[in-house]
């Protein structure tokens, strides 16, 4: 299996993280610079022309391109606490690039980010549903960042989920 995880904002993967998805599969995590520019999934699926993703993994403003991704190639994703209120819903969406497959979310939010709101994301995916499946999950005592043990519950749920 090959897993595309996307860091966040100012953010990298992790050792503990990285071993954690290891026991999963393939992991391609690239390094990303958006200061640039926030939305790059094209840019991150040229650097892997002939690697197909099972799974995209995405953690803030990788698990927003994480979300676009997934739509884009029809792979599930996990996305921890994107930030899909910044964006046009216009954006979560391009043109189809290969024959559409599973491309579920689960998606897992901090009731105490306070660097993306999830009450605006709640509120924004509410306004703007699709016809994936969508597990959205709050954890009332979670903030913006993931520790290693919420990441190895919620990606072995992930991957129980899409494996059955």
């Amino acid at each position: 299996m090959n897993i595309l995880y996307l860091h966040g904002l100012k953010s990298k993967l992790s050792s503990a993280k990285r071993k954690v998805l290891e026991q999963y599969g393939n992991v391609y995590a690239p390094d990303i610079d958006y200061s640039r520019d926030h939305i790059q999934y094209g840019e991150v699926l040229q650097q892997f022309p002939k690697t197909e993703f099972n799974v995209i993994i995405g953690s803030s403003m990788g698990a927003l391109n994480a979300y676009i991704i997934s739509n884009w190639i029809g792979r599930p994703a996990l996305l921890f606490n994107p930030p899909l209120s910044k964006h046009p819903w216009s954006t979560m969406f391009p043109k189809e690039k290969f024959s559409r497959g599973d491309a579920s979310k689960q998606l897992l939010l901090g009731a105490r980010d306070e660097v993306v709101n999830p009450q605006e994301t709640l509120s924004y995916i509410g306004n703007h549903l699709y016809n994936h499946e969508l597990v959205i999950k709050i954890d009332p005592q979670l903030g913006h960042r993931i520790p290693v043990d919420v990441f190895k519950a919620e990606v072995k749920d992930f991957f129980d989920k899409i494996c059955q």
